[in-house]
């Protein structure tokens, strides 16, 4: 059953029972990810009356990009574990709810955001850049850590499996980046095996702006397919990954990009202030620059990087990982003015 045929999508939700005599659906294809089919589902009730709409998610085995990418669909039943984990210890609204799970078809269903609403990374992608969301995007990070860190029962059972996390990320981010940049290969190996031997906390393994909805100045989490109990350094990197990125996209907005990574990474600090290890914050910049790494030559490359600026940002993330451990904070400063002054900088 392919829930992107609007057929088949309707026999099934009448033959499951999960919509009545009389209702009436309509619905409309979701882009953006690569790893699920993602459709709307409105619904009307027979009388006419609007009901809740929702979103249903269907897990693909081969991802949908260029290079040859397999993930089994039974990891649609982690981000269901995810989603109920994360509304027990987030406040109200930060993560939609599950509305039903389906074992043989491997997909879900979940509330739908109502509208208005808009996804941060287009907003980001857009020049959109408001510092209270930059904060609120730490501040989110750091409760997840924070709170399951402190509750590790029954949470580093539950989401104790890490295969999703090592297909998903570990092998096509990290291990196929090391192939393809020999000269940070043995670091970015070393972070691997570094990374598997910190269980410390819930990593959500995709918090980025692409998986966080705006609405009335809040920020909603989507996507958990990749949760599992590990390194919460890798979350952090990840996510700074992504306004460093867009710092080097769009340099108009260079100096707000940079300053809201500055502010998600001391809003984050505050929230989780267990040193935790000796080394968590290396951790945390290694992870930030071989994510840097592999949103170039990794197995998903940014689509909105050009080809010059790709030279840029894997020439600037070789350089700083041979450099580390400057301290975060440091790092970011030391990042910012490398890109203001340019690639001839990284060479000299």
């Amino acid at each position: 059953m392919d829930i992107e045929r609007p057929n088949e999508l309707l026999d099934y939700l009448r033959s499951h029972g999960h919509v009545l005599p009389g209702q009436i659906i309509t619905s409309r294809l979701l882009e953006g990810g690569v790893s699920n089919r993602t459709v709307l589902v409105e619904r009307v009730s027979a009388d006419g009356k609007a009901l809740d709409a929702w979103v249903l998610k269907q897990a693909l085995e081969r991802l949908r990009v260029a290079i040859e990418w397999h993930s089994s669909p039974l990891r649609i039943h982690r981000e269901a574990a995810g989603m109920r984990a994360l509304n027990q210890m987030l406040p109200r609204d930060s993560v939609p709810t599950l509305v039903f799970e389906d074992d043989e078809h491997h997909l879900l269903a979940m509330s739908a955001v109502s509208r208005p609403h808009t996804n941060w990374r287009d907003d980001l992608l857009a020049g959109h850049v408001e510092q209270n969301l930059a904060h609120q995007y730490g501040t989110l990070l750091g409760n997840i850590h924070a709170i399951s860190h402190a509750r590790k029962d029954p949470y580093a059972t539950i989401f104790a499996d890490r295969s999703f996390f090592e297909s998903l990320r570990l092998e096509p981010y990290y291990r196929y980046t090391a192939v393809q940049c020999p000269q940070v290969s043995e670091i970015i190996n070393r972070l691997c095996t570094d990374t598997l031997n910190h269980p410390l906390a819930l990593v959500h393994g995709d918090f980025s702006p692409k998986n966080l909805l705006v609405k009335n100045g809040s920020l909603i989490l989507l996507d958990h397919e990749v949760i599992h109990w590990g390194d919460p350094a890798f979350d952090v990197g990840f996510s700074l990954c992504h306004l460093l990125s867009k710092a080097l996209h769009l340099p108009v907005h260079r100096a707000d990009f940079m300053t809201a990574a500055q502010n998600s990474w001391q809003a984050y600090r505050k929230v989780f202030r267990n040193t935790l290890d000796n080394h968590y914050e290396d951790r945390c910049q290694r992870h930030l620059l071989a994510c840097l790494l592999a949103r170039v030559d990794g197995r998903s490359p940014l689509s909105y990087l050009s080809q010059s600026q790709r030279d840029h940002q894997r020439k600037a993330a070789v350089f700083f990982l041979k450099k580390y451990p400057i301290g975060m904070s440091a790092l970011l400063t030391a990042y910012s003015a490398m890109l203001e002054q340019g690639a001839h900088a990284i060479n000299h």
